[in-house]
């Protein structure tokens, strides 16, 4: 029955694989921003006052002023109801890694006995949703659930379905955050003050810097039925036993471009099954809230076509995980990219500045970075395969990295040519354009010719994690740099003999004697090597990076002095705001291992054990019957390999019992330690070492049990079917 059950999963899986997707006739460009709220719709929508001061507040941080709210919301609603809305909601970020919402009629009575469609600039611009519902790091108790959510007009509202979605910042009764947005925006507004400050050495027309953010999403796809047949996939969202396999987008794309997510790439991964999606760069803010919103429409896509999304970053073992590369910059608003090569001095100068700024924040925070991309999830997927190692590192490439160590020695900017030809001897091809970095796969934080790399963020994860400690420490040693200068330019112009003679102003000298100094500050974060050696991790140990492994240890680092200063500094986040966001991590990673070892436990009491001790007994019919047909050593030497395989499966089926009561008890132990910061590590340090046994086991037994008892897909069929 189960051997039949199995099969037949996979070959319904084979059938219904021929996907019929209705691709509108028109071109992206023409239903691009479909269901968005956009600069379009409101100058139709809005009066066109109203209109000039939503703008202001959008493109130059005005204050909103509240009295406008009651006119944007009416055009909002006039719009949502000509497309079809029925109902409104605010759309957070709560410290869940997913997305939130509470929905409301466009309803109010008449005061008639009937009903009319009302909403209000109220009811836009702030709502109350039950803070008691979201994780908050014991900033409020239980009877104190009150919490904001508050309009974000910066990222455009949008419509999904029949509801009109607004995205917001969610905060508590008493003001501290309780979600990714809310210090996103302050980081992003920090690093934009600090960034314009230090512009001003080199542009007099900067007023503004904006972060540009571009995500590559990687995905697994596995059919739905097949998905089905797998607990620990459905509820772990990983495999958690498995062996591994000998052989080791339209749809989605209209409706993304139809929210304004602007997908520009699309290719299948190193893996089999596996995918990835790409935008083109956006605004850091809007690009998170994009990438939050495709997480959601991929599962509701997939699942339409009959498959499920893995967005786990290790579903599979022995298989390259999933990431979401966040590539980073920065660009003022007179055009110039800050993290581009210049041709002029002043503009390299500006280069080498912002460049080794970056360099000083990765290495000043560089276990805070660590921290804000682990996950007990991404923990599987760090080091192993494509994935860049838990070690937090910049690859320049040879280009930047021989000009900085010649600036560490001398003060010439003279520079080489930003790209260089390459011939090819083939007549009919043109000569290549090469980069003037090459691309170094095992690096965390590569730089990519004009922006920087961030590869070590999950696939599962909200962007904001990253971006918030990133752009922080970004404001952090910008703030620092321009200080300095400053003071330096004070000191030499006291001494105007100084500059005699050279030709530069003391503007020049004091940036270049603090980005020498710097330069050799931060030289222990930069790395062109192989990640993945193992004396890459001994030599980053001598350079004092993070080499911790524990995810419950590394969430520390949130707590460090350095980074409770310089987020308090940046006025990000405060130290009751960090000290709760550590107690969720804590807590989601204690609730995610322990899910994990309850379903495996569970499948190696209810499946493997069964399975393999029903092959086992067909095994000893086998040798008995022998016996009965063949004389006594005849007998034995046809059944010598089933008798090693009948020992081979007791052994394992025992030690897996063992192992399965030795995690039940680790985990009685650690659930009795009260502290959430200590029952963390224990889980990461006596619960999880059980597991990895326990499946070591199981894996074996998959090899030798006949394939056809098998009940669980194995990752062939996985892997291997779409």
């Amino acid at each position: 029955m189960a051997n039949n059950l199995r099969f037949q999963v996979v070959e319904e899986a084979f059938m219904k694989r021929a996907l019929n997707v209705e691709t509108p006739q028109e071109r992206p460009s023409q239903y691009f921003g479909k269901y968005v709220f956009n600069r379009e719709k409101m100058y139709k929508y809005l009066p066109k006052d109203i209109y000039d001061k939503l703008i202001d507040v959008i493109d130059n941080g005005a204050r909103l002023d509240r009295s406008i709210a009651d006119a944007v919301a009416a055009g909002m609603k006039q719009w949502a109801i000509e497309m079809g809305c029925t109902h409104y909601t605010h759309w957070f970020q709560p410290l869940t890694e997913g997305t939130a919402e509470k929905h409301d009629a466009f309803v109010e009575h008449d005061g008639k006995g009937g009903m009319m469609e009302k909403f209000s600039g109220k009811l836009l611009v702030q709502q109350e949703p039950d803070a008691s519902s979201f994780p908050n790091g014991g900033i409020r108790n239980t009877f104190e659930a009150r919490g904001y959510s508050a309009w974000d007009p910066t990222s455009p509202v949008f419509i999904i379905d029949d509801t009109l979605c607004i995205p917001t910042i969610f905060i508590s009764y008493t003001g501290e955050a309780l979600d990714y947005k809310a210090p996103l925006l302050r980081a992003l507004h920090a690093v934009s003050k600090a960034a314009t400050d230090v512009c001003q050495y080199f542009y007099d027309d900067v007023t503004k810097v904006q972060v540009n953010l571009g995500w590559e999403q990687e995905y697994f796809l596995v059919d739905e039925g097949l998905y089905s047949a797998r607990p620990d996939l459905m509820l772990t969202g990983r495999t958690l036993m498995g062996h591994e396999s000998a052989k080791n987008q339209q749809d989605l794309e209209i409706q993304a471009l139809e929210l304004s997510i602007p997908c520009k790439t699309r290719h299948n991964e190193v893996a089999p099954n596996q995918f990835e999606l790409a935008p083109i760069f956006e605004e850091c803010n809007l690009a998170v809230d994009h990438n939050m919103l495709l997480m959601s429409l991929m599962k509701k896509v997939a699942r339409k076509h009959g498959f499920r999304v893995l967005l786990h970053e290790k579903p599979f073992d022995g298989i390259n995980g999933s990431g979401k590369h966040n590539n980073w910059s920065l660009s003022a608003d007179n055009g110039v990219l800050l993290h581009a090569p210049g041709k002029t001095p002043e503009e390299s100068l500006r280069f080498i500045t912002f460049i080794v700024e970056t360099l000083m924040a990765v290495y000043r925070h560089n276990g805070l970075l660590k921290a804000s991309i682990m996950s007990a999830t991404n923990a599987h997927r760090l080091g192993g395969n494509e994935a860049p190692p838990a070690i937090i590192s910049s690859f320049l490439g040879k280009y930047v990295s021989d000009m900085l160590d010649a600036i560490e020695q001398t003060s010439n900017l003279q520079l080489q040519s930003t790209n260089l030809s390459r011939e090819i001897d083939i007549p009919q091809i043109p000569d290549l354009i090469v980069d003037n970095t090459d691309r170094n796969r095992t690096s965390p934080f590569a730089f990519t010719g004009n922006r920087f790399e961030f590869r070590a963020p999950g696939s599962s994860v909200n962007c904001a994690s990253a971006m918030i400690a990133l752009n922080a420490a970004m404001a952090e040693a910008l703030q620092s740099f321009k200080k300095r200068v400053d003071a330096k330019i004070a000191e030499y112009e006291q001494m105007p003999e100084y500059a005699e003679g050279t030709g530069h102003t003391p503007k020049f000298h004091a940036i270049i004697d603090v980005l020498r100094q710097d330069i050799k500050t931060c030289k222990p974060v930069r790395f062109d090597g192989n990640g993945y050696s193992e004396e890459w991790v001994k030599e980053a140990a001598k350079r004092g990076l993070d080499v911790e492994k524990s995810c419950p240890v590394i969430f520390e680092h949130y707590l460090d002095e350095s980074s409770i200063k310089m987020f308090e500094s940046t006025k990000v986040m405060n130290r009751k705001e960090l000290e709760a966001r550590n107690e969720v991590k804590w807590e989601m990673y204690v609730k995610t291992v322990q899910i994990e070892a309850r379903v495996l436990g569970d499948l190696a009491m209810n499946h493997i054990i069964p399975v393999s001790t029903h092959y086992q007994s067909q095994l000893i019919k086998n040798v008995q019957g022998m016996k009965s047909v063949f004389n006594t050593e005849k007998a034995e030497r046809l059944s010598a390999r089933n008798m090693k395989l009948i020992e081979e499966i007791a052994e394992r089926t025992e030690r897996i019992e063992q192992l399965v009561e030795d995690l039940t008890e680790a985990r009685r132990v650690a659930n009795r330690t009260h502290d959430i910061h200590q029952r963390a590590i224990e889980y990461h340090d006596t619960v999880c070492p059980h597991m990895e046994a326990i499946r070591q086991e199981a894996d074996h037994l998959e090899m030798i049990v006949e394939d056809g008892l098998w009940t669980l897909p194995k990752y062939r069929e996985l892997l291997f079917i779409r």
